[in-house]
């Protein structure tokens, strides 16, 4: 008898053990069916806040008839430039798509379509600030353009990349705007104009087309200056045969011509005038400062003066808007360059 409950007892045991064998085979297969588990996902991260939408930009539509007024809506918005007119304008021969400067009907001029808009003279001396180099370091000339005065007056480089945006900020923040002639200067060619320069080597009729390239460049301006980067185009102003057939360009255009020269006789054609003091040569606080103190001496003794800073460095940015910060606590007005020259006359015209 007790064998006979020991072989019963071994029965039951292989039985369990067979029964656990199944299930766990059926568990792999099923598990199998199923495939891999799922990696757990990570925790959710706090998500940011959405930024508030910005108020939808209201149109300008930018009217030319009246210099440093722009039409929006039913909006006035003073100090801006006007936009570049299409009746001020005409296509270039020697460029195909590029547009050339003219006066328009009824003898308007580009001096004055683009002109800033200046306080009515007065008894105090006027200055006006003329900054080059624009549009060579887009972030030079942007911070010059956000924050120096509208009164300053811009010269753009026609070898700027793409200048339209910087165009656009310009006129909106008011800063009426000139063109940068590539002009052969004194210490060339260690000082370089680059390869669109007007030379005095050069034929007349190539002098003629590259000066036609830089006028093509953008529009908008009200004038033209030598002063390029630094440079002031002393050896081919003093040519006067190739310096004339420029200013009588310029003059037929309905545009002004400032001469970056120091005390150089006014243009004895185009509309226009020369600096007075170069302002950052050398590109020091301490030399900068002294240079508008003379300045400020000049436009006292003349009733009124022309400064030219060569290029928007720092420094100088810094010393140009601090300077004009407290030039009315001293009795002065800053005033657009264009506000400094004789008006043209009737025909559009100056005449020697």
């Amino acid at each position: 008898m007790a064998r006979r409950r020991g072989h019963g007892g071994w029965r039951v045991l292989a039985w369990g053990w067979l029964g656990v064998l199944l299930l766990l085979g059926g568990g792999a297969a099923w598990l199998q069916h199923l495939g891999p588990l799922a990696p757990p996902r990570p925790p959710l991260a706090q998500a940011a806040p959405l930024p508030t939408p910005a108020p939808a930009p209201v149109p300008v539509v930018q009217a030319a008839p009246t210099a440093g007024l722009v039409a929006a809506g039913t909006q006035t918005l003073p100090g801006a430039i006007a936009a570049p007119d299409p009746a001020l304008l005409e296509p270039s021969t020697t460029f195909p798509g590029g547009m050339l400067p003219r006066i328009g009907p009824g003898g308007r001029l580009p001096l004055r379509a683009y002109a800033a808009a200046a306080p009515p003279p007065d008894a105090r001396p006027r200055i006006a600030i003329l900054l080059g180099g624009i549009g060579m370091s887009e972030a030079d000339s942007g911070e010059a353009i956000r924050t120096l005065p509208p009164a300053v007056s811009l010269a753009v480089s026609p070898y700027a990349w793409r200048p339209e945006k910087l165009l656009e900020d310009a006129r909106a923040a008011g800063h009426e705007i000139l063109l940068a002639l590539p002009l052969e200067p004194e210490r060339y060619p260690l000082d370089d104009p680059g390869n669109h320069a007007l030379l005095t080597g050069n034929l007349a009729a190539l002098n003629h087309q590259r000066l036609e390239w830089a006028l093509t460049r953008f529009a908008g301006y009200v004038g033209a200056t030598g002063a390029l980067n630094g440079m002031r185009g002393e050896r081919f102003a003093a040519a006067a045969e190739l310096m004339g057939s420029v200013l009588r360009e310029l003059a037929a255009r309905g545009l002004l011509y400032i001469d970056p020269r120091p005390g150089a006789p006014p243009p004895p054609i185009a509309v226009g005038r020369s600096v007075d003091v170069v302002i950052d040569e050398p590109a020091v606080r301490t030399e900068i400062e002294t240079n508008l103190a003379r300045l400020e001496q000049v436009a006292h003794d003349r009733g009124a003066a022309l400064g030219l800073a060569g290029v928007p460095q720092p420094v100088t940015l810094d010393r140009l808007a601090a300077w004009a910060a407290t030039l009315a606590a001293r009795g002065f007005v800053l005033v657009p360059v264009s506000a400094l020259v004789q008006p043209a006359p009737a025909d559009g015209v100056a005449h020697q």
